[in-house]
């Protein structure tokens, strides 16, 4: 379902829209894909966040076994 809304862009903006709006019908739909990407990278960008805490909460015990399995490596 779409609900038609009422926003302020700048002329600066809207410009660039028009520049590259080339293949969308319109500047909705250049508008609605543009956001649909960037919640998208948000979410991803959220994810790797929450990620990169878990990795660093557990980083000591993570670098004690890489050290302890690389005891265990020939040496060449």
């Amino acid at each position: 379902m779409k609900i038609k809304t009422s926003i302020t862009l700048s002329e600066e903006i809207l410009k660039a829209i028009d520049l590259y709006i080339g293949e969308y019908r319109s500047r909705s739909e250049f508008l609605e894909v543009a956001v649909r990407q960037f919640i998208g990278q948000l979410a991803r960008e959220k994810v790797e966040r929450r990620d990169l805490e878990v990795i660093n909460h557990h980083a000591d015990l993570l670098n004690a076994e890489a050290e302890d399995v690389l005891t265990y490596q020939a040496p060449l």
